[in-house]
């Protein structure tokens, strides 16, 4: 099991959404929440590879689609460049279509029905993102390790990236 200390974190993240249509309001305010409480608690460190030194974080991320695959580019705080993961997105599209139609049902019930139905929708929602979060963590295994609460957040800025919603 990895230690996680000061330094196995991110204390940066961008989402590069240039060329992709404007996320709707909700999506927006959630990726907000998502930056905003990735940067108060997350967990994100790097393992060594071939016995090479991983350069000492906290680390910048910049999250981005490029030539249809999911890149996590870091840097160290001070610029440095730390080494880019590019994930294949097919693992992530239907899981993120789901979540999507859930997340238009939670928004809307949330206008109309009562809270024990909103409850039931939110539950739902709720495993469709931990299914993202999973899979997230198992994509990312032997690249970097991180919590569940850090791949849920994570998730959630996929998201925004990912086409054909």
């Amino acid at each position: 099991m990895t230690q996680v200390t000061s330094a196995g974190r991110l204390t940066r993240i961008e989402v590069d959404d240039s060329g992709l249509p404007a996320p709707t309001p909700e999506m927006e305010q959630e990726r907000r929440v998502a930056i905003f409480d990735l940067i108060e608690d997350n967990s994100f460190v790097l393992p060594g590879r071939d016995g090479q030194q991983v350069p000492e974080g906290p680390y910048a991320l910049v999250l981005a689609l490029r030539e249809g695959r999911l890149v996590f580019d870091l840097t160290t705080e001070s610029g440095d460049k730390v080494g880019e993961f590019h994930l294949s997105l097919g693992p992530f599209r239907q899981t993120v279509k789901d979540y999507f139609q859930i997340c238009t049902s939670y928004f809307d019930a949330v206008k109309k029905l009562p809270p024990a139905q909103i409850e039931a929708i939110d539950m739902a929602r709720r495993g469709i993102h931990n299914e993202g979060a999973r899979t997230l963590q198992e994509r990312l295994d032997g690249k970097a390790v991180i919590d569940i609460d850090t791949a849920r957040r994570l998730f959630t800025l996929i998201c925004v990236l990912v086409p054909g919603k």
